[in-house]
């Protein structure tokens, strides 16, 4: 079985499950008072943050894939990826885990960053024509987002909050773990690319567009 059909294989049901089981959460979070470790933790932006950003990827690609002459099958594998990371995020604050475990926010970072860059590279990356070039844009997306993950968490909470004076050290710590994870997933997505081979790669060229006046 090769790679891609092992990840195109992911039923449609199990991103449901992961949104659900974030949402649920947040909602807990949000309107269940009295819980200390959700407090000062801006749930209530996460609350409607969250789900918009997990169902963000399956709405661009279900846009673009309109447009396809012959749309491929929704790759739920790595929706799943995309989605994994706010489930994590949302149970680790449920189980006290940031709290209780001194490595826990570094190694979400990572991990989560890893996840996240592996499924968006599973999707933007299938025809990109070599490897090192794969692991380039997934590698600099990564980047990108850790630094706005990281603009926006210190907007939300921490310039208001009790974290304010390691802010800078924790920032720049989160910001290289975010993509060294990204890193990681770029190689994988790589691999994944050079397994599959040119014939396997799906087609992600759009419908020509109509630019006459």
């Amino acid at each position: 079985m090769t790679p891609r059909r092992t990840i195109s294989a992911v039923p449609a049901w199990v991103p449901a499950v992961v949104l659900v089981l974030t949402v649920t959460q947040l909602a807990v979070a949000e309107w269940m008072p009295g819980i200390d470790r959700f407090a000062d933790k801006a749930f209530g932006a996460r609350l409607i943050a969250y789900p918009l950003l997990m169902l963000l990827t399956p709405a661009i690609w279900w846009l673009v894939a309109r447009r396809r002459a012959s749309p491929a099958s929704p790759p739920h594998g790595a929706f799943t990826l995309v989605m994994l990371p706010f489930l994590v995020d949302v149970t680790g604050n449920s189980l006290d885990l940031y709290d209780a475990l001194a490595w826990w926010d570094d190694l979400n970072h990572f991990a989560n960053w890893f996840l996240l860059c592996a499924g968006l590279g599973l999707i933007l990356c299938a025809e990109l024509p070599r490897p090192w070039t794969t692991v380039l844009v997934v590698t600099g997306l990564g980047a990108i987002l850790a630094i706005g993950w990281e603009l926006g968490e210190w907007y939300t909470f921490i310039r208001h909050g009790t974290e304010l004076d390691t802010a800078y050290e924790d920032t720049l710590g989160d910001e290289v773990l975010g993509t060294l994870g990204a890193l990681l997933a770029g190689l994988l997505v790589a691999r994944i690319g050079a397994l599959r081979g040119p014939d396997q790669r799906p087609s992600v060229h759009l419908a020509p567009v109509d630019t006459t006046w």
